[in-house]
């Protein structure tokens, strides 16, 4: 199999942080160029944007949009058009709806539309899906907390409409979570804090459900300092299962029984480079509707002003 040329556009933290070195870590998969309006890489040919990228840079098989999720859908449209695969970072996009079109779009063209969720690559989340399958599961409390001055450091798309907020990284929660259940869950009731002078929330409470009844409760806040919060407990008739860490650590009643280094953008080029070769897709829009279904039924409090 030939080598998949990727290029990246947007050129943030993630980007630099996580796709470069993992597409440099993939078997099949090589870095070909960088769409951003403030970003470079040395050695890797670079242009502001899609447009110039698809019509001037070199020859590419794939683009990694890594861009806010504003503009995700118009730039996805464009690489679909022009023949290219397409991951998207999560989230997939500002709204539920626009991604339909994109997935048609993928389907006439055969080519690849890949919504990566990273956070289900992280390595305990397969074994508490494997270990909740044999119990009866009684309840489940997300406790995902973060600073946002260290995560997203000026970034004024976040507190837009369509940038989600808190429930940036929150959507990660919600991915391992619809993972690991075995039945689909939906929300029931949220409470989203706003400050003052954003159109994002900077906290939220959900309470979810699945068809059963079962308990779900998500907290959610920017405002986390010190330590970080990424956990989701699940009590069972077996104990009580917690993941930790973002999905990179499992414990029953707290004996850790799975944990392993951080790989989980490796994990997504390997997939996305074998969805490529046939061209199938992998679009679960699962975890975006419960944050769009946050919004709907969310009661809204406003809090003092975020100032970065």
């Amino acid at each position: 199999m030939s080598e998949l040329r990727i290029a990246i556009v947007g050129f943030g933290k993630i980007a630099r942080d996580q796709h470069v070195g993992a597409i440099a870590a993939t078997p099949g998969a090589t870095l070909a160029a960088i769409a951003s309006h403030d970003g470079s890489l040395p050695g890797v040919p670079c242009f502001t944007g899609v447009e110039e990228l698809l019509e001037k840079g070199p020859p590419i098989d794939a683009v990694s949009l890594c861009t806010p999720p504003q503009a995700r859908r118009a730039a996805a449209a464009a690489a679909l058009a022009a023949g290219k695969h397409v991951m998207l970072e999560k989230p997939p996009g500002a709204g539920v709806a626009e991604l339909d079109p994109l997935i048609a779009l993928a389907a006439e063209a055969k080519r690849t539309l890949f919504a990566a969720w990273h956070s289900r690559c992280a390595p305990a989340v397969e074994p508490a899906r494997e270990w909740l399958m044999a119990r009866h599961i009684k309840s489940v409390h997300i406790n995902w907390k973060e600073d946002v001055r260290i995560w997203h450091p000026g970034q004024a798309w976040i507190w837009q409409p369509g940038g989600l907020g808190v429930f940036d990284p929150g959507i990660n929660a919600l991915s391992i979570l619809t993972r690991i259940l075995p039945k689909p869950v939906f929300v029931t009731a949220a409470e989203l804090a706003f400050p003052a002078n954003c159109q994002a929330p900077i906290a939220a409470k959900l309470s979810l459900a699945d068809i059963d009844g079962l308990p779900v409760t998500a907290e959610f806040d920017f405002r986390q300092t010190g330590p970080q919060s990424w956990d989701i407990a699940v009590e069972t008739d077996r104990g009580q299962m917690t993941l930790s860490g973002g999905g990179r650590r499992m414990s029953i009643d707290g004996n850790a029984v799975a944990e392993a280094p951080d790989q989980e953008y490796r994990e997504l080029y390997r997939r996305f480079v074998k969805l490529s070769v046939t061209g199938a897709s992998d679009v679960d829009l699962a975890p975006l509707r419960l944050v769009a279904d946050a919004f709907l039924l969310g009661k809204r409090t406003i809090v003092e002003p975020f100032v970065d």
